[in-house]
């Protein structure tokens, strides 16, 4: 999953980045309302986290003017989720967000716990299935990060954690390089590194025989079981 986090006090982005991305998400920072447009131009987010006062104006204009058909440049696209992190915590301020086209609502202070398990319902949302994915004898617990393969714990890196839930979130449909790239991997990814390839022959490797996830030559991969 790819997050853009709005966020413009730093120390707290910093913090909120961090964790997500030691939770396997992929997180691409903006800290005024013109650096998040300019992403979310560029790149389709499975969720933006998004604080309301900015230094160039507010979130919530931000989120209205989502999916608009103004003329001009490239347009902001609006997030599969929009997650509203913010300090005001009025009942009038919770419901102008959501209102105003916003999933969820958090309030600054929040417990970091309770942003990872709001995300991951986010994601059950979006696909209609448990915080337990699988496949055959395969399993992937969002909340523990526990993977097991016919009973056996399997060890993941984050990135191959991301990968594989990403495919989990999409059984039987083939997933270009490209769009594994775009929502498992940040801003920071070079295209042109082969990472996909790699990380997901390790993944691969880890995961055994049979194969569950298949090259389907001139597309991409599978996540498939082999009957």
């Amino acid at each position: 999953m790819r997050i853009l986090l709005l966020e413009d006090d730093e120390d707290l982005a910093d913090l909120v980045a961090l964790g997500l991305r030691n939770a396997s998400y992929a997180v691409d920072r903006a800290a005024t309302r013109a650096e998040a447009e300019e992403l979310l131009a560029a790149t389709a987010y499975d969720v933006a986290c998004l604080d309301l006062g900015l230094p160039d104006g507010d979130g919530l204009d931000l989120l209205r003017s989502l999916g608009g058909n103004e003329e001009g440049g490239p347009q902001p696209r609006r997030p599969a989720r929009v997650l509203l992190l913010t300090a005001r915590d009025a009942v009038a301020d919770r419901v102008a967000g959501l209102d105003a086209g916003a999933d969820d609502y958090l309030v600054k202070p929040f417990h970091f716990a309770e942003l990872l398990a709001r995300l991951r319902a986010l994601a059950r949302r979006s696909d209609e299935r448990g915080a337990v994915l699988g496949i055959g004898d395969l399993t992937l617990d969002q909340a523990t990060h526990v993977v097991r393969r016919a009973g056996r714990e399997v060890r993941l890196t984050a990135r191959e954690f991301a990968l594989l839930r990403y495919f989990l979130h999409r059984p039987g449909e083939v997933l270009s390089a490209e769009e594994l790239l775009e929502h498992v991997w940040d801003a920071n990814a070079d295209p042109f590194t082969g990472s996909v390839r790699v990380i997901l022959s390790r993944l691969r490797r880890k995961l055994g025989e049979p194969p569950l996830i298949h090259t389907v030559t001139g597309a991409g991969y599978r996540l498939r079981e082999e009957p």
